[in-house]
């Protein structure tokens, strides 16, 4: 380590032009020497965010940006001791060819200037696979053009034979410190704006440690690391980030995008808003279904929304939560990913929709390296300022942005928006260049109350991997409303996260799909399945709508009618909300508390609401409410929806309300569970006949299947209520056994009537639980629980064994 900070070896990675293996050379030196126990430090010369990806993968440091452009000349050498801090040689990466900078600047921002302020030696990377002793004439002309620059050896790289470098070397007066062949095993994939970013591809690791291997056979790395050491002392101190902005109190909770799609950042933005007194707190837009709590500003960097546009948009509670937010003044900087995320769309896929302008991508890219004027006072800027930046993308705003001051005037230009509260533009800034920039934003985040967290949004989990010793990923939760049980099990194994049956299909039920499956020939009629339903309940044939699960019956609700006041009863089966939220319509939570028992509060329930949705028993905690209890909330003009779809698991199917003919009562049935057809979507409505009639007019036709028909009218008849009576019944041995065995461990249960219980294991025993092959189903999706709860399925008793074998092993307790 070197301790005299001006004596930092370090070496300069350039080449004669854009495409000679740079990166590849530049990354795989960084891994190389880590290899071998050097601690490495690695920089980019100029603005890319992608390249210092793969050097922070290499060095296991955060990788580093050189740009007299951004930042001035006069932090060029502090920033890269301040970067270096504690390493033994830093890795210096170019950019383009060696003397390329801004155009019309004579080569100011080129690799050349970086290397001449931090008196930095290069190595020229030249691709040879093309070329023998033009290598040394070009080398030669690299070497003298900038008599400031000094060219201390070459990296022959994508060498082809033996005599072609030999020709090459005896071409050369600089020594060669390495020779490398042409590997394609090692090629870094590129899209429309270079590589792809390294936080965006899987085994990245695996390929820098290729590189390392590659460059550490083919590279002469003491004679590196000697060319290193000859650097001369530089003359500045490291650049500190508290010197540059002044602490603000309470510290604010600053939210930064990070994930897939926000891969661009600089590590001193951090660094400054850290100095500034600010908490910063990472979030993916792709997966978290909230805003970190105690958000008080919003930083929105750059990265490839394009590319996750549909991703994005999928995680509906996210862009409104964050639509709400930036509308009500949420301090919020947004550059160029971040500006299409806060647009109406891109690419015709909805967005947060908080700038009243679309985007589209072109074939056209945009890349400047401007000088930008503040148009007004704002959250960043105040009029007149100027500031460097630079663009790069392939996106265009389809018109420009209406009803708000343009952010920066670029050459005549006007471009961005910006607001006391907001900053949105396509300009990336380097805010060491701009540290007032830090400052104002965190003085903005101070004064701004934090975020309200839905309290339906929880954390998404991470990766592991089963006891069998087969990686199982821990299934991704980008939409919690939609988050389903099935998507918690999978090979290998042990699945007491989905709620099916778990015994076969009786015989009987057998030849009807099969039944229904020869009659497929034709179109499905679901009339007898209608009447067979209403004949089991008592009712009229025009009080039943057959339907293609209870999922589709949710849907039909949800479009119905323009509901003025929608209030979901949670924890419950997020189905329901996640159709209404996809209708358009704002639903209102009623929570039923851990401390009752989860038990309904009919008064809990606001009067205005006209139509109220609830579980009967409840999905996930198997509460089973008083029939009386829900008919309490019977108002005129409301709607209540009870879904019953696992009231047959209940004996005696107590507490239905499927024969109740009362005015504006609703009941959801499924047969999907219970009878172990969740392949077949069949369900149906229960109501008045004017409520049925209205939902049938919004069906699609034909939207229950003739094997779907054919099982409704099967589920109904004597045999099939005589085993689903049998059915109930060992659901609740099992159920008793299951929860005994957990009580047993001091393991909280709440008091179920369903096919699973829910029950509050600890944080992190569901991912334990998954480590050693048995999934669960997480339950911190449902709202108004969290990561300590899980809910698990009744299974018989030698499964239960199985799970209880593997809570001893992980000494699991509440």
């Amino acid at each position: 380590m070197v301790t005299d900070q001006s004596r930092l070896p370090r070496l300069m990675v350039a080449a004669p032009a854009t495409g000679q293996g740079k990166t590849t050379i530049a990354t795989g030196l960084m891994a190389a020497l880590r290899a071998r126990g050097v601690e490495v430090s690695g920089h980019k010369v100029g603005p890319d965010y992608i390249d210092p990806g793969y050097h922070a993968v290499a060095t296991g440091r955060p990788g580093r940006n050189l740009d007299p452009h951004l930042m001035g000349e006069e932090r060029v050498a502090p920033l890269l001791l301040h970067g270096a801090r504690g390493a033994d040689v830093a890795i210096v990466e170019g950019v383009m060819g060696l003397h390329d900078g801004r155009m019309g600047t004579d080569g100011f921002a080129s690799t050349a200037h970086v290397a001449r302020l931090t008196r930095t030696p290069v190595v020229l990377v030249v691709d040879i696979s093309r070329m023998s002793r033009s290598v040394g004439a070009l080398v030669a002309g690299m070497a003298v053009f900038d008599p400031g620059v000094e060219v201390v050896g070459v990296v022959l790289n994508r060498a082809g034979s033996p005599r072609n470098v030999a020709e090459v070397r005896r071409s050369l007066d600089v020594p060669v410190l390495g020779v490398v062949p042409r590997d394609d095993a090692v090629t870094t994939p590129s899209r429309h704006l270079g590589l792809v970013p390294a936080a965006e591809r899987d085994g990245v690791a695996e390929l820098v440690s290729r590189l390392g291997e590659l460059v550490a056979r083919h590279v002469d790395l003491d004679a590196v690391l000697e060319v290193a050491r000859s650097a001369p002392a530089l003359h500045a101190e490291p650049w500190d980030p508290a010197a540059e902005v002044t602490a603000v109190a309470g510290a604010p909770v600053v939210a930064v995008a990070a994930g897939r799609a926000f891969t661009f950042s600089y590590a001193e933005t951090e660094e400054l808003l850290r100095a500034a007194g600010c908490r910063v707190v990472r979030f993916d837009p792709l997966r978290d279904p909230a805003l970190p709590a105690g958000t008080r500003a919003l930083l929105l960097g750059g990265g490839f929304p394009e590319v996750h546009v549909h991703r994005l948009a999928r995680n509906a509670p996210l862009l409104a939560q964050v639509r709400t937010a930036v509308d009500a003044g949420l301090p919020t900087v947004a550059e160029c990913a971040g500006l299409l995320y806060l647009l109406e769309a891109l690419d015709d896929v909805p967005m947060v929709g908080v700038i009243g302008a679309r985007a589209a991508m072109t074939e056209r890219l945009t890349l400047r390296y401007p000088v930008a004027r503040a148009v007004g006072d704002s959250l960043l800027t105040r009029a007149g300022e100027e500031v460097r930046g630079h663009e790069f993308h392939r996106t265009a705003l389809l018109r420009a942005a209406r009803g708000w001051t343009p952010a920066w005037d670029v050459d005549g230009e006007l471009i961005g928006v910006a607001s006391a509260t907001l900053h949105a533009s396509y300009l990336h800034l380097h805010w060491v260049g701009h540290p007032a920039m830090a400052q104002r934003f965190a003085e903005a985040a101070a004064g701004t109350e934090p975020v309200a967290v839905p309290s339906d949004a929880r954390s998404v989990g991470s990766v592991g991997s089963a006891g069998s010793g087969v990686a199982v990923a821990d299934p991704e939760v980008v939409d919690p409303l939609r988050h389903h049980g099935d998507r918690e099990t999978g090979p290998g194994l042990l699945d007491l996260a989905v709620n099916v049956h778990p015994e076969r299909r009786p015989a009987w039920l057998e030849q009807a799909l099969a039944e229904g499956l020869r009659e497929s020939v034709s179109y499905p009629d679901p009339s007898a399945a209608r009447a067979a339903i209403a004949e089991l309940h008592r009712r009229r044939p025009d009080e039943v709508l057959v339907t293609a699960g209870a999922a589709e019956a949710f849907e039909l609700v949800a479009r119905w009618k323009q509901w003025r006041h929608v209030v979901v009863v949670h924890p419950q089966f997020t189905e329901p909300h996640a159709a209404l939220a996809r209708a358009g319509h704002e639903v209102s939570v009623v929570h039923c508390r851990p401390e009752d028992g989860f038990r309904l509060d009919p008064s809990a329930v606001p009067e205005d609401a006209d139509l109220v949705v609830l579980g009967n028993p409840t999905n996930p905690t198997g509460v089973l409410h008083p029939a009386a209890d829900i008919l309490r909330l019977r108002r005129p003009k409301r709607i209540v929806m009870v879904d019953e779809a696992f009231i047959d698991t209940v004996e005696g199917e107590r507490e239905t309300l499927a024969r109740d003919r009362r005015r504006g009562l609703l009941v959801v049935r499924s047969l999907t569970k219970h009878w172990s057809i969740p392949g077949i979507r069949a369900g149906y409505l229960l109501g008045s006949e004017r409520s049925i009639a209205a939902l049938e007019a919004r069906q699609v036709p034909w939207s229950v299947s003739t094997p779907a028909v054919h099982a409704a009218i099967a589920c109904t008849g004597p045999a099939a209520l005589a085993e689903a009576g049998r059915r109930a019944a060992r659901i609740a041995e099992w159920r008793a056994h299951l929860v005994a065995c957990l009580e047993e461990r001091g393991v909280e249960v709440v008091p179920s009537q369903a096919s699973f219980v829910l029950a509050r294991l600890g944080s992190g025993a569901r991912s334990a639980l998954r480590e050693r092959g048995v999934a669960v189903r997480r339950a911190d999706t449902f709202p108004g629980l969290d990561g300590e709860w899980v809910r698990i399925a009744v299974r018989p008793p030698a499964v239960v064994a199985r799970l209880m074998r593997e809570l001893d092993a992980l000494s699991v307790r509440v």
